[in-house]
């Protein structure tokens, strides 16, 4: 019996307009039963916001699985060094294009960037704020990831330039023009196992949906996996079903069944 339901938001819940399934959080108040995580490179308040009536029922895996909220409180949070965030910015510094984004429990912190930019940070970091310097911040912050927007949708070209940071640190292409820094205990799957952990719950019933590689932590935690008909060749091999697109209704095609 499934017990719990985990999946990514952007290529998978949402369409390709951002809206999400009309009749998702229907869903999800009638099956009290079920739990619900909502699993996102997404920062935990721009999560919370897209949601309506269900937005006190779901558990919130954010940052990629930095942080797990449940009802306002924080359940679980995995905190970068400041040597290591302080490293991030500076090999970001010299490359162009590059937008760094220091992601923390309270906000989200960028420099002044294009408008663009800004427009495109906004849209994933609901709260978010720019200091004077970003190495000011981390002493009011406590920082559980660094986000990169790259421009020119680079980020599966650009990602190599972060090897470097290992093996404390990881980088994980999130989308075409977004690579997540955090450290390398960080991901969706050990987000899952610490909820799994706190509410007694086993792989098998856990029901995983994602499109990108950093939901392959997520779906390897869960004994069923889907991967969207639009997912990247890696995660179509390693989930056990395939399901419809994100633009076809593929993760509530699933759950209507259950």
């Amino acid at each position: 019996m499934i017990k719990l339901v985990a999946t990514d938001m952007d290529g998978t819940l949402l369409d390709s307009q951002k809206n999400l399934p009309p009749d998702f959080e229907t869903w999800a108040l009638a099956h009290p039963e079920i739990r619900v995580a909502i699993a996102s490179g997404r920062q935990y308040y721009t999560l919370y916001d897209n949601f309506g009536p269900a937005r006190d029922h779901l558990l919130y895996i954010a940052e990629n699985g930095a942080l797990v909220f449940e009802h306002g409180e924080v359940l679980y949070q995995n905190i970068m060094e400041t040597p290591d965030v302080l490293e991030c910015l500076r090999v970001t510094a010299g490359l162009p294009g590059v937008s760094p984004i220091l992601c923390g429990v309270r906000s989200a912190w960028m420099a002044h960037a294009p408008e663009a930019v800004e427009r495109e940070a906004r849209m994933y970091y609901r709260r978010l704020l720019f200091p004077e310097t970003l190495e000011s911040v981390i002493g009011e912050d406590r920082i559980v990831k660094v986000a990169l927007y790259i421009e020119g949708y680079r980020a599966a070209e650009t990602v190599s330039r972060f090897r470097s940071l290992e093996p404390r640190l990881k980088a994980v292409v999130s989308g075409p023009d977004w690579i997540d820094i955090a450290n390398a205990s960080v991901s969706k799957g050990a987000a899952l196992r610490n909820i799994q952990a706190r509410y007694g719950l086993s792989p098998a019933e856990c029901m995983g949906f994602g499109d990108y590689m950093n939901d392959y932590t997520l779906l390897q935690s869960c004994g069923e996996s889907y991967a969207m008909s639009n997912a990247c060749d890696e995660i179509r091999v390693l989930a056990k079903h395939l399901t419809a697109s994100n633009d076809e209704d593929g993760v509530m095609k699933v759950l209507r069944t259950l």
